[in-house]
């Protein structure tokens, strides 16, 4: 049953990875976890301070650190950072640790859902964000694609219905 097994979404900014682990947490009755969260939370300081001091790199350490904790838990859903996947060894611990399920959106949804978010770092300097994510999504798509156990697109459909859809593919996975 899916209950016993970790559930890691991956994707990229603005997927709903961590809208939709939440709902499918609370149906399914397990922890919740937000890499990004946690890192927050761990530091005592927000994602984008950590990029503007110690840069993306001390960033990207972290989140590995973080990543060796939550996905040695059992039973628990995982919404990952976006960039989470750019590391090997995340990729090996995200694959051989729980069903991998990439969040698959486009551009132009990423566009509408971060707009008026002020806490993405990689979206602050950029002169044009939709030109940003497209080459986001060129580097990271394959590697999303390459450890994920299955693709939900979540452009058209409500997040509980998107949640619930996993639910469904989990009890038969």
């Amino acid at each position: 049953m899916a209950e016993h097994r970790n559930i890691f979404l991956v994707g990229p900014m603005g997927a709903g990875k961590s809208t939709i682990g939440r709902h499918i947490a609370q149906k399914l009755r397990m922890d919740f976890y937000d890499s990004d969260q946690e890192i927050e939370r761990r530091a005592g300081v927000d994602i984008s301070w950590i990029f503007d001091v110690e840069g993306e790199t001390k960033f990207r350490y972290r989140e590995e650190k973080i990543l060796e904790d939550l996905t040695n838990k059992q039973g628990i859903v995982l919404a990952t950072g976006g960039g989470s996947i750019l590391s090997e060894i995340n990729r090996n611990k995200l694959s051989s640790r729980g069903i991998v399920v990439y969040l698959q959106t486009t551009v132009e949804k990423q566009l509408m859902r971060t707009k008026k978010d002020k806490t993405r770092p990689l979206l602050q300097e950029n002169i044009s964000n939709k030109i940003f994510l497209e080459s986001l999504a060129l580097k990271r798509n394959p590697l999303y694609k390459k450890i994920a156990d299955f693709i939900v697109q979540t452009d058209t459909k409500s997040p509980k219905i998107v949640a619930q859809y996993i639910i469904n593919i989990l009890e038969k996975y």
